[in-house]
């Protein structure tokens, strides 16, 4: 137990002593810029564009999907949802899960791409250029005074795409899985097309 507190004591000293030194050293105002306005911010644009439009799709569009099958499998195979055990409807979540993974994969892929090269860039591009211009940038290419960027183009902004649909869809897929088999275990109904209460 001694040696917990005497380690964590010892870490609390040389993280405050590091600060300490980076204030004396550079100003607190060094220590700003480079953690709190360029660095760490930096990347906050693309990563909404990646994050907000593929949460709300994660549910937006499981929902639908859900919906879709138990629709399809009532008015084309005369089936409701409750005509189906409790594991045909966790298959059923899971593909709608999966299918919803693969959509959120697509909107999200190219902010994603974004988001792995902005910070990248040079200095001198991350100070004097805002985010559209360094996104114009990263596809058509730059060079000038500041620095060069490659262009990756359309396709460039896609590249990975398959690796990352089949590892989202299959996330997603078990994420929904495990929510309705959780639901299934406390006695409620699974997800989408009614069913018992």
């Amino acid at each position: 137990y001694q040696r917990r507190v005497h380690g964590k004591q010892w870490y609390q000293r040389r993280v405050h002593g590091k600060q300490w030194y980076q204030r004396r050293v550079h100003g607190s105002s060094g220590i700003n810029a480079e953690y709190m306005g360029g660095g760490a911010y930096r990347i906050l644009p693309t990563l909404w564009a990646r994050q907000i439009p593929y949460t709300i799709i994660k549910f937006v569009a499981f929902e639908a999907i859900i919906n879709a099958i138990y629709n399809y499998t009532a008015s084309s195979l005369g089936r409701p949802k409750d005509s189906y055990g409790k594991a045909e409807q966790l298959g059923f979540t899971f593909a709608a899960g999966y299918i919803a993974g693969v959509i959120c994969g697509a909107v999200s892929h190219p902010a994603d791409t974004l988001c792995s090269v902005i910070p990248k860039l040079e200095e001198g591009i991350q100070s004097k250029f805002g985010f559209v211009p360094k996104c114009k940038m990263i596809l058509n290419g730059y060079s000038g005074p500041e620095g060069n960027v490659t262009g990756i183009g359309m396709g460039g902004l896609w590249k990975g795409f398959g690796p990352r649909v089949f590892m989202i869809g299959t996330l997603t897929g078990l994420q929904w899985f495990i929510y309705d088999t959780w639901k299934v275990t406390c006695g409620i109904p699974t997800t989408g097309g009614g069913g018992k209460k």
